[in-house]
Order: C-alpha cells, then structure tokens, then sequence
C-alpha cells in the first residue's frame, strides 16, 4: 500500500525548473537529498561488487577453477540488472527517502550471508545462492538515479545524475582498496574482515537517509508512462548505448582482478593492488562526463568516448597478444576513464532526448518539461538494467575465451567490435540527422520532417 504523501518528510510541491523556487529552496534541498542519495548508493555499489574482490581470496583449498569463478560474479550481475527495473519503481511508489533507507537495510542480508560462508568447503551453490543476493546493490543505482532525476532541472540533470553516479561507482574501487588491505595485513585467508567492516557502514547509510532525506508528493509511478517508454525507439538506442558505457565500467571491474591472477599470473595481492586505479578514475570521470555533455552536447561527447574506448581497446588486445603487463594495464585503465566519461555523457542524454520528442510532437514551455520529465523518468530504470546487462555480457565473453584458449584475446576482439558499433550507431542517431522540427507531430513515433535546428546533438 502507497505511503500517506504528507508529514515532515514529505515535500508537496516541487518545481525545479522554475528558477525563483529552485533559487530559495529547491537548490538547497536538493544538494542535500543528494549528498545522501550518494552515500548509500555507494554502499550499495560496494556491496554489489564484494565477489569480484572475494574470489581473491578464494585459493586453490575452494577448488573452484576461473571459469567457475567468472560465473558467480556474472550471476551477480545479472541480479543486479534485473532488480533495477523494480528499483525504479518503488522511488515513486514508497518515497525516495523510504525506499533509500529500506534498499540500504537490505544490503545487510547479502553481506551477512558471505560472512556466514566465506570458507573452503562451501559448496558451490551455496556461494552462487550469495553472489545472487548480491545483487541488491545493483539496484540501489536505478532507485537512487530516478529520485535524483526529479530533484534537478534539466538544465543541472548532467552535472547532477553524474555527480550521484560517480559518487556510487565510486563504490567499486573503495571495496578493491578495502580488500587490498585486508590481503595485505591479514593475509587472503581473512575475507570475513573486509564482510564484517561494512555491516555498520550500512546501517550508517540507513539512518543518514532516514534523517536527511526527503520525499517528493508529485512524483508518482505512470503506468502509461513505462508503455510509452518502451514503444519509444530511443529508450532501446539509449540502452544499448549503456551498454557500451556502463556495461563497460562494471562489466571490467568485476573481471579486472581475475584476467590478472588468470592471464597475467598476478598473486592476489599483486592483482589486489592494481584493479583499483581504472575502476576510481572511471567513478571520478562520470560527472565530468556529465558536465562536459551539459556544455558541449551528450552525444558529442558520447561518441568521443566510443571512438576513444576502441582505440584503448586496441591497445588492450596488442597486449594481450603480446603479453605485455604495462601496455594492458595502460589500455585497461584508459576504458575505465573513458567509460566513466561515456556514463555521465549517455544519462545526460536521456532526460534531453525526451524534451526534445515533445517540443517535436508541438508541446511547448512546462507541458514540454513535463513530459520531458514523465518519460525521462520511466526509461531511465529501463536503459539502467539493460545497461547492467553489459556487464553480464563481458564476464560470459570473458569466461568462454578462457575455457577455449586461456586468454583473453578473443574478448577483446569481441569488445572492439561492439564499440565501433556504438560509434556507428551514435553519430547515425544523435549525429548525422537534423533536428525534428518543433511541432510536426507523428502519432506513430517517427522522426518528423523538416530540418530545422540540429535536435539531439545539443541532448
């Protein structure tokens, strides 16, 4: 049943691109909803990417080879993609800061569960059945990018959503440093302190949302909204164009440290203390992403991410064939930071793409804003978890080139070509054609007519 929408921590009207109320209040408040907002998405990414760094720990007395090993952290994956499509519901169903302090309470159960397990001996289904419960975290991220979206005027959404998201990527790199510690004071045989460091973070975060955050009345789930949303050919084109961004940073930084230890013969420890740097700088890179797509267009800034990330990726598989350490390590990191640009630059998009399909069906002024807003709103969720699919994707390619050859090289080449179909499908899009014109109207979806102005370079 739907919360009451009134008390202190309910805000009853909310209109941020009316700049007098954004200037008195709404600015104000909404910084801080997003200050917490990051925190317990970062949490979250954390927790959703505790196997990557357990499996580190995970000698030859687990008896679980690295194909098994990519599978349990492909299955968090997967999870993880799957439940942001509810994530993003629930926001307008509960109240950003009800489901924000609930979604981080719920992080304890996966955290406990690897606490409770974490030992050779375990059987292989009972860490599989772990890694799932992992994905929770995963779906902080939709929950928390959705709230944040309706805080911000379009004209703040890039800096905003990439602040919020970096901030939570942020996450992954934070759990690799913390399990470098771990392994090199401890030792690999002590996972249970990295598990036991972050159950009272997570009630940290819980109780910081529960004082801090808010809930805003107006935003409400639109089931015509979802259906639009999904008959709407740029929610698909988004999609997969997060694939190639986010599929990229979280697909790598789950596989990352285990291509070391397999391909490189890196200890746990050596690969401990190198899969960190591309994961942070990627985090650090997504709200520049978003600030630079602010200033100079998404999808500009979006197929310069896509052109760059194949040529890093080249670089990637050069050295793979070559085995050369320093070369990957170099290309590697180069993705992660390039990716983390393409984040920023792609979310940025979305909420752009959809005002400007509305000023092309005729609407004008608030009503464009609107509806800009409402559709923005119901595919972002959607885009997200195909996004996070990606990530799946690049640990299944990985595992299969391990078990046909013991190497990575076949991955690579198969990255490389989905990168030049992401730059392809960029500049024929959001590039190559010119803008709708406003108010031509298609009932049917189509690209209106009528050159005019260029339409979604500027998104």
């Amino acid at each position: 049943m739907t919360a009451a929408r009134t008390g202190g921590r309910w805000i009853a009207h909310w209109d941020p691109e009316d700049e007098r109320f954004w200037r008195e209040t709404g600015e104000r408040t909404a910084r801080r909803n997003l200050v917490y907002s990051v925190l317990s998405e970062h949490i979250g990414f954390s927790v959703w990417t505790l196997w990557p760094v357990l499996v580190l720990f995970m000698g030859p007395e687990y008896g679980i080879d690295p194909a098994g090993k990519f599978f349990l952290i492909g299955t968090a994956t997967l999870v993880g993609a799957l439940v942001r499509v509810p994530y993003t519901f629930a926001v307008a169903r509960f109240g950003g800061r009800n489901w924000t302090v609930f979604s981080a309470l719920l992080l304890l159960a996966p955290t406990t569960a690897a606490l409770l397990v974490m030992e050779p001996g375990t059987s292989y289904g009972t860490f599989l059945l772990v890694a799932a419960l992992t994905g929770v975290g995963g779906g902080n991220f939709a929950s928390s990018m959705t709230n944040i979206n309706a805080f911000f005027p379009l004209r703040r959404k890039g800096w905003a959503l990439g602040l919020n998201a970096g901030g939570g990527n942020i996450g992954v790199p934070v759990v690799q440093l913390a399990g470098l510690l771990v392994i090199g004071t401890a030792g690999a045989g002590h996972p249970r302190l990295l598990l036991a460091a972050y159950l009272p973070l997570i009630l940290l975060a819980a109780v910081l949302a529960a004082l801090r955050m808010d809930n805003l009345a107006p935003v409400r789930n639109d089931t015509g909204a979802v259906r639009e949303a999904l008959r709407e050919r740029h929610t698909w084109i988004m999609a997969f164009l997060y694939v190639g961004t986010f599929g990229s940073f979280i697909g790598y930084g789950f596989a990352f440290g285990l291509v070391l230890q397999t391909q490189f013969g890196r200890t746990p420890l050596q690969a401990a203390s190198l899969t960190f740097i591309g994961p942070l700088l990627g985090s650090l890179a997504r709200p520049v992403g978003g600030r630079l797509a602010d200033r100079s267009g998404g999808a500009r800034v979006t197929l310069a991410a896509f052109v760059a990330m194949a040529a890093a990726t080249g670089l990637v598989l050069l050295a793979s064939v070559r085995d050369s350490l320093p070369l990957f390590l170099t290309g590697f990191t180069a993705l992660f930071l390039l990716s983390g640009l393409g984040n920023g630059s792609t979310y940025k998009m979305i909420p752009g793409i959809f005002q400007a399909r509305a000023l092309a069906r005729g609407l004008t002024g608030e009503a464009a804003d609107a509806s800009g807003r409402r559709l923005s709103g119901a595919a972002m969720g959607l885009i997200g978890a195909v996004g996070a699919l990606g990530g799946l994707g690049i640990n299944l390619v990985f595992r299969e080139a391990f078990l046909r050859s013991g190497s990575g090289t076949a991955a690579f080449l198969t990255f490389l070509g989905f990168y030049a179909a992401c730059c392809a499908v960029t500049w024929a899009v959001y590039l190559r054609r010119p803008a709708p014109a406003p108010g031509a109207h298609d009932p049917a979806g189509a690209e209106p007519a009528g050159p005019v102005r260029l339409g979604y370079a500027e998104v």
